[in-house]
């Protein structure tokens, strides 16, 4: 957790927030695992605050001042984003930095199978991530000042190597799954294409807010891991969890009765994203959803990592975040040795 001085978080916020003039509640948001994120209040306006954990952090982790950058960025173009009103600098009154963005009224939903709405309401929903990420894609980085946010080029290759990378740097016990999915991940490696754009890096229907009265998206937010990238990155990662259970320790939707419930399945969902796009179905489908999978057991191992050490920003889900990561790496090999297995 963080600890600070309110009096001094109020006396930096009113010289730096448009319309800030007292600290009057600060209530830190109960959900998410990486930068804790707090909801301010001054007088009758409501902002947002997201800043880096506190402790020893893995390189290129947590970086928010890449996510004001890209938020700033995107603010000029279709791809719906809250507003970003400043960025400290890496020492703050909050330990480490901060940023401080729109507090956005809206609805999230949790489960991806969206209980809560009738089948009309659930397709617009994912036709509307849908839509967006098409949308994401087709910014040309350079037209918004991106240009050097990411390498050109070999994408998964040093994607493949910064992940395996963070995996050991954070392992805290063997699991041969996962050590056999970066050697095939490796020998599989798709050929380089040069096709690149900003890519959101965590691309779930969690880290979207809906307009209160419609299915339309009015904010998409947690862009720590964006980067310039390939785009089938972010496609793949989401129709991941298409395939993740839908009970038990995750929220997907495998067993799920898409179509009685108006949800699309994966390959429709993806031939829909390749029209919008106006490109071809990927090929090596198999290779971009275990990656998908890997990276993500290397994101929750830094988690568990960062929580058996004490700087993790929500504790209460260590005790379950090393079998998860277990089910991860097992189910992303059997897909990996059994490719035909197009979806759950």
């Amino acid at each position: 957790m963080h600890r600070y001085d309110p009096d001094e978080l109020a006396t930096y916020l009113r010289q730096h927030l448009p319309g800030f003039t007292t600290l009057d509640a600060m209530e830190k948001f109960g959900d998410g695992q990486s930068n804790p994120t707090y909801r301010l209040t001054s007088g009758d306006r409501d902002y947002v605050l997201r800043a880096k954990p506190p402790g020893t952090l893995l390189k290129s982790a947590h970086a928010v001042d890449r996510e004001y950058r890209v938020m700033s960025a995107l603010s000029a173009t279709d791809v719906p984003v809250p507003r970003v009103y400043h960025l400290s600098g890496e020492e703050s009154p909050m330990g480490p930095q901060f940023m401080v963005m729109q507090m956005v009224e809206g609805r999230i939903f949790w489960d991806p199978a969206l209980p809560e709405l009738d089948a009309a309401a659930r397709t617009r929903v994912y036709a509307s991530m849908n839509e967006t990420l098409a949308a994401l894609h087709e910014v040309a980085p350079a037209n918004i000042g991106l240009g050097d946010y990411g390498k050109p080029g070999n994408y998964f290759a040093r994607q493949l190597a910064r992940w395996s990378g963070q995996y050991r740097q954070s392992a805290t016990e063997p699991l041969a799954d996962a050590d056999w999915l970066m050697e095939w991940l490796d020998e599989a490696m798709v050929p380089d294409d040069g096709t690149s754009s900003i890519v959101h890096g965590d691309y779930r229907i969690d880290n979207m807010i809906f307009a209160p009265d419609s299915e339309e998206i009015v904010a998409l937010l947690d862009w720590e891991l964006s980067t310039l990238g390939h785009p089938l990155a972010d496609l793949a990662y989401q129709c991941m969890h298409w395939r993740l259970p839908h009970a038990g320790q995750f929220r997907g939707l495998g067993g799920v009765n898409r179509s009685a419930l108006g949800l699309p399945e994966e390959n429709a969902y993806v031939d829909e994203y390749c029209a919008r796009r106006g490109i071809a179905p990927p090929d090596n489908w198999t290779f971009y959803v275990v990656f998908s999978y890997f990276r993500l057991l290397a994101i929750l191992q830094g988690v568990l990592r960062r929580g058996l050490e004490g700087t993790a920003s929500n504790p209460k889900y260590q005790s379950r975040l090393r079998e998860i990561i277990v089910l991860l790496a097992r189910d992303a090999r059997r897909l990996a040795e059994n490719p035909g297995d197009a979806s759950s």
